[in-house]
């Protein structure tokens, strides 16, 4: 294998899958979540990235980005994260364009790794065997009944010792369910598991902190966005006023937005979505960012656990119900997280991940 190995011009695929049950957060509700694939040839290897996002991350990949990187040296994934980036401007970055090129990203590590026939870690270069994760669902649609099953298939099935609902019902509108909801996680899952809070950024200020405290009292850690993080001063004194962990991040899609959460001081836990900050690349420069300062990293959904290990201020990989659901359906080689956490590299080249065409069918779009 030399440097001269050129990718070909990448190819998408769009995928939406029906959810199993009616789904909402705090801000948003849905009954379907689509994913865009990405695939990137180079001689006889074939990567795969995705995405969770609209059809149109495929259009701008097949318009705005293929061309970009195709004829480019296999090995030079910064060099085409660098030159798609340049390519998306007038198009803007933040969004569906940051999406897109997270695919491609995504694809283009994959298909570097299987051609040196080494699995994505040991590319990358591990700073830990495992990766742990927290189970993630606990949606505001649930009744008690789901999210029980839920909390204690996570807990006493699978046995991972962290697991996160969703709150902020209503855009905050409703405190007094989503605290019993929180009551009702804490009965599910005992003292000897760590629970975690999710708001979508649905409260404001005042609520929010009077909010923590009472989170507080049954034991939760982890209050993911409980304001929006478009206002960083205001999550930075929420922080300031409460003891729990406040945590955001999720909704980055660029590396400066990242460098100002952190320089406002709005987070104890700096959260990054690889399959929209820019893929792979970016997402270790994010984890970088947040080392300087002394502060960890979670990996939200999509469970790249190769980028995970690579990063020696991980925390842990969101396991997020739905994300799993589709990459259970789609892909074989999909990780398990027995004990609470997942092992990358058993073998495989790559990811690991083969998409598996005959279930996929009957979900694909485009």
């Amino acid at each position: 294998m030399t440097r001269k190995e050129t990718v070909e011009r990448p190819e998408t695929a769009v995928y939406t899958v029906p959810t199993d049950a009616p789904e909402a957060d705090g801000t948003l509700s849905w009954d379907s979540t689509t994913l865009v694939l990405a695939t990137v040839r180079c001689g006889p290897a074939a990567g795969t990235g995705y995405t969770y996002a609209p059809a149109a991350a495929a259009h701008i990949i097949d318009d705005l980005l293929a061309d970009v990187v195709a004829g480019c040296p296999a090995f030079d994934v910064p060099r085409m994260n660098e030159a798609m980036q340049r390519a998306v401007r007038n198009a803007g970055l933040p969004g569906v364009a940051a999406q897109a090129i997270s695919a491609v990203d995504i694809a283009l590590w994959d298909c570097k790794a299987r051609l040196l026939d080494l699995p994505l870690i040991d590319l990358l270069g591990a700073t830990r065997e495992d990766v742990p994760v927290y189970g993630s669902g606990g949606f505001t649609t649930y009744d008690a009944d789901r999210q029980d099953r839920q909390l204690r298939d996570w807990a006493e099935e699978e046995g991972i010792p962290r697991v996160k609902i969703k709150i902020g019902e209503s855009w905050g509108r409703c405190e007094e369910r989503d605290l019993w909801r929180v009551a009702e996680a804490r009965a599910s899952v005992g003292d000897a598991t760590a629970l975690y809070v999710d708001a979508n950024g649905a409260y404001n200020a005042k609520p929010a902190v009077r909010v923590a405290a009472a989170l507080a009292d049954e034991g939760v850690t982890w209050f993911e966005e409980p304001v929006s993080s478009d206002h960083l001063d205001t999550l930075a004194r929420i922080r300031d006023h409460v003891t729990i962990d406040v945590t955001a991040g999720e909704y980055g899609y660029t590396l400066p937005y990242f460098e100002h959460m952190l320089a406002a001081g709005a987070v104890d836990c700096l959260q990054a979505d690889v399959t929209r900050c820019g893929g792979i690349t970016v997402w270790l420069r994010t984890a970088a960012l947040a080392q300087a300062r002394g502060l960890d990293i979670s990996g939200h959904c999509a469970p790249h656990a190769h980028a995970a290990a690579a990063v020696p201020n991980l925390r842990h990989l969101e396991w997020f119900h739905d994300h799993v659901r589709i990459e259970r359906v789609l892909f074989d080689g999909v990780l398990h997280p027995g004990g609470g956490s997942i092992t990358p590299g058993g073998g495989e080249p790559g990811l690991g991940l083969t998409l598996n065409t005959e279930r996929a069918q009957q979900y694909r779009v485009s």
